[in-house]
C-alpha cells in the first residue's frame, strides 16, 4: 500500500481487491531508478553503462538507463523496431541528426533508423531512459550490418557484470516480466 493520504480529495477511496488477473506477473517497481549505485551500470562500451529495468525475453524488449560519465559512444547500429528515449540529465544525440538532447527531451526513433549515439562531456552524466524493441543490428563505417544485439546478448551481459561486482547473475531475471 502506498503512504497513506491526509488531505488529498481521494483519501478514502478504497484500492482495487482484484489487483491482478489470474496470469497476471507484477509490476516491476524500481525505487531511485537512476541510481548513483555504479555496481548496477552493466558496461556496454568502453565509455558507456546500462542499467536494466525490464526485460521480457518473450517479446526481445527491454527498458534501461544508458550512462557515460563523460564523452561517450555507443556503437553504429540500426533498430528494425521504434525506440523511445528520455533524457534524465546530461547532454547525447546521434551523428546522423541536427539535435542535441539534454534533461528533459524526448526521443521517438522510428523503425529503419541507423545511428550513432554520442555522449557529449557534460557537467552531468549522460543518463538516458530508453524503451528498446527488438534487436540493435550493428554497422560498419560505411553502414553495412556486420553484428546484431539482441535481448538475450543483454541478459548474459548483465549476468556475467552481475555475477562479477557481488549483485549475483540472477538478479537480472527478477527484471523479466
Amino acid at each position: 500500500m502506498p503512504e497513506l493520504a491526509t488531505t488529498e480529495f481521494w483519501k478514502d477511496l478504497k484500492p482495487i481487491a482484484q489487483v491482478f488477473q489470474p496470469d497476471a506477473l507484477p509490476e516491476a517497481y524500481i525505487a531511485n531508478a537512476p541510481t548513483e549505485d555504479e555496481r548496477y551500470y552493466v558496461p556496454f562500451t568502453d565509455t558507456v553503462s546500462s542499467r536494466p529495468l525490464w526485460i521480457s525475453p518473450s517479446q526481445n524488449k527491454w527498458c534501461d538507463i544508458l550512462m557515460a560519465k563523460s564523452a561517450g559512444l555507443v556503437n553504429r547500429h540500426y533498430h528494425p523496431h521504434e525506440v523511445f528515449a528520455y533524457t534524465i540529465s546530461g547532454k547525447w544525440g546521434y551523428l546522423e541528426h541536427d539535435w542535441t538532447a539534454t534533461a528533459g527531451d524526448f526521443v521517438y526513433e522510428t523503425p529503419g533508423e541507423g545511428h550513432t549515439l554520442v555522449a557529449y562531456a557534460h557537467r552531468d552524466p549522460m543518463k538516458v531512459f530508453f524503451i528498446v524493441k527488438g534487436p540493435l543490428v550493428w554497422l560498419d563505417e560505411d553502414g553495412n550490418a556486420n553484428g546484431y544485439f539482441d535481448v538475450h546478448n543483454y541478459i548474459a551481459m548483465c549476468k556475467g557484470h552481475y555475477e562479477a561486482v557481488g549483485i549475483g547473475a540472477a538478479y537480472i531475471e527478477s527484471l523479466f516480466r
